[in-house]
């Protein structure tokens, strides 16, 4: 039998490997293998708005099941900032923005920092609409630190001390919001 193929909207092969690991039973198809570029305008007041907004906007167009997220940093400290702008509150690289943060935070000494996750799956053909969002808590420390990560992995401090950016791939996975989500998403989609 010919798995489900469900697109993608993400050009993060990080992300896209996740995915896959986690939906090994359909076939996961990202917009780039398809040369696709829809530029959906996060323009929600919410991760889960913006996901849901990407994903419909690609399976309208592609008439097929669409996985798309949203995700970014609140920080209480801070009002919530960046929150749904995280990866645009500064033109720049991820770095960029890790170092923007850490001066915004230079004299502040409550560092708490929330990591939001939405996953969202469309089918328009099916009337398939569901959002599942996680998150996790930490700390921000008071300098980057890490490899092993992407985004703001190098400015999140866990419980333990250490960034997610200092953990293994395999740790990593195990307390990732993304993954949480994604895996309800799946219980919902085999259910379906």
């Amino acid at each position: 039998m010919e798995k489900q193929k469900i697109v993608v909207a993400t050009g993060n092969s990080g992300k896209l490997k996740e995915i896959k690991e986690i939906f090994s039973e359909f076939k996961i198809i990202s917009m780039k293998d398809l040369n696709i570029n829809i530029d959906t305008i996060e323009d929600q007041d919410t991760f889960s708005g913006n996901a849901l907004k990407k994903a419909t906007e690609l399976s309208t167009e592609l008439k097929c099941s669409c996985i798309a997220d949203d995700s970014g940093i609140e920080i209480p400290v801070l009002n919530g900032f960046p929150g749904v702008r995280t990866k645009r509150w500064l033109d720049g690289t991820d770095r960029d923005r890790n170092l923007g943060i850490l001066e915004k935070m230079k004299n502040i000494n409550n560092r708490k920092i929330n990591f939001i996750t939405a996953i969202a799956l469309v089918d328009t053909t099916k009337n398939i609409s569901i959002s599942k969002e996680h998150i996790i808590s930490g700390n921000i420390p008071y300098e980057i630190r890490g490899e092993n990560g992407f985004g703001f992995d190098e400015i999140f401090e866990l419980e333990n001390g250490k960034t997610i950016a200092e953990l293994s791939s395999n740790e990593k996975n195990n307390l990732s919001p993304r993954k949480m989500a994604l895996e309800e998403i799946k219980k919902v989609l085999i259910n379906k």
